[in-house]
């Protein structure tokens, strides 16, 4: 990677309360550690020919370990902290607010705790959302149901001076904000308004994206859950495209611009002999095209499953210019166009088909996380809380290398992280589907279209 980072964390003031919560001070105690600001874990960890000695021990390439500090920056009693959701539905949204919650209250005997409704429009007074007084008893059970107990909406993040009028109004000391990287954004917005005031308000990011577009982390909170429920979808499609003559079961899944829940799934399933993805870009038509290829399996096996991420191949479709309200691009429908155009080549030919289509991204995007996923949630809200307490701000809390940190927002909303078409991931799903290496006729071609992405 050839990003140049600063991983420096920003800090409100230097920590002198003593946190309530009783850990030890060195090893050999039996008790967990406080961890320290001087605890770090390396970006860089590969070793290549050019790099084989590489001993960068500076902010670009040390990431500052998340957990509780022996010192804190708040006094407990005086804090008032929020939480919001933003951006769509995702698995986890209730296991985070209910790890925030409890770490506050239980472990750091924070009594205030206010929900704003409906992600940044519950900042707004127009919009008619009180805020709900949060507490364990209210948030025990909201990990057992999908969705957002908070509710959560998009776009809002650009009206930056009402929403810090709200949470200076509030007296809100420390603000947690779940969302991908548009809300991040916005909340490194809110975040520097809040400094320009001189208020002295922690903004902790907990990075939710199913598509685990995020840079820098292992992989986003949902993002396990989502490929579990989506292996489940192709093992429905493919029993009824091998129950038919000539079957072909075709699963839409999420990724905008990154195929990771598709390449994922396609690993996952050990039944998918396509997968289409954005980053590799492939022909329908001519003798090395998608459809050319799936007839030969047809022939081969009389059945097929074909999984394409919700953003390939929209250089073969009309755009539509448009933007949703968090300012994403508004992406043709890849799904349905694939259908028609499956179903119109084999009818052509005169070729019996049966093709069962589905789209199971609401359905994966509303479920309840499997345990895994649920542990990284509850591990992911405590150590968001650990980090406010201290006094960290315009930072978000991440898995990188298997161990969680803290990594400041710019550094993670940089760019979007997407499938390396060659590197070993898509290598392992190309293994899997058994699917050429590229689906296109003419390299030149591929290149140019490239380029104009």
């Amino acid at each position: 990677m050839s990003d140049t980072f600063d991983f420096t964390i920003e800090q409100l003031g230097e920590c002198k309360v003593p946190s309530p919560i009783e850990l030890s001070k060195k090893h050999g105690e039996f008790r967990a550690n406080y961890v320290k600001d001087s605890s770090f874990v390396r970006n860089r960890v590969n070793v290549f020919e050019d790099n084989y000695r590489d001993n960068d021990l500076s902010s670009a390439n040390l990431l500052q370990k998340a957990g509780p500090r022996e010192f804190i920056y708040f006094n407990p009693a005086h804090v008032t902290a929020g939480i919001c959701t933003c951006g769509g539905l995702c698995p986890g949204l209730n296991d985070v607010i209910r790890a925030v919650v409890r770490c506050l209250y239980n472990r750091y005997g924070v009594k205030r705790i206010k929900g704003f409704r409906f992600g940044f429009k519950g900042f707004f007074a127009e919009s008619g959302f009180d805020t709900i007084d949060l507490t364990p008893d209210i948030v025990d059970d909201i990990h057992k149901i999908g969705g957002s107990f908070l509710g959560t909406s998009r776009g809002g993040g650009n009206r930056v001076s009402d929403i810090v009028d709200c949470v200076e109004s509030l007296s809100i000391n420390m603000l947690f904000i779940i969302g991908g990287d548009g809300t991040q954004r916005g909340a490194l917005d809110v975040a520097n308004e809040v400094e320009r005031r001189g208020l002295k308000v922690a903004v902790v990011g907990i990075p939710k994206t199913v598509d685990n577009d995020l840079v820098l982390i292992d992989r986003s909170f949902g993002f396990e859950t989502a490929v579990q429920r989506a292996k489940e979808a192709v093992a429905a499609i493919h029993m009824e495209a091998h129950s038919q003559v000539n079957g072909i079961g075709l699963v839409k899944l999420m990724g905008r611009e990154s195929g990771f829940i598709a390449t994922a799934t396609a690993l996952a399933s050990h039944e998918t002999n396509f997968c289409l993805i954005p980053e590799v870009p492939f022909d329908l038509d001519g003798p090395n095209g998608f459809l050319a290829h799936l007839e030969a399996r047809l022939n081969r096996s009389h059945h097929a499953v074909v999984i394409v991420a919700e953003g390939a191949g929209q250089e073969l479709l009309q755009a539509t210019n448009e933007k949703d309200a968090s300012g994403n691009k508004k992406l043709s429908d890849i799904g349905i166009y694939l259908k028609d155009r499956i179903n119109e080549y084999f009818d052509k030919k005169g070729i019996h088909t049966n093709l069962k289509y589905v789209d199971p991204s609401y359905q994966v995007r509303a479920s309840v996380t499997t345990a895994n996923d649920s542990i990284y949630c509850e591990r992911l809200g405590n150590n968001a809380v650990h980090a406010a307490m201290a006094g960290k701000t315009k930072c978000v809390v991440g898995l990188v290398h298997d161990k969680f940190v803290y990594i400041p927002i710019t550094e993670v909303t940089r760019r979007r992280n997407t499938v390396d078409p060659e590197g070993a991931l898509w290598r392992d799903a190309l293994d899997a589907t058994g699917q050429p290496i590229l689906m296109v006729n003419n390299i030149n071609s591929l290149y140019e279209r490239m380029q104009k992405q």
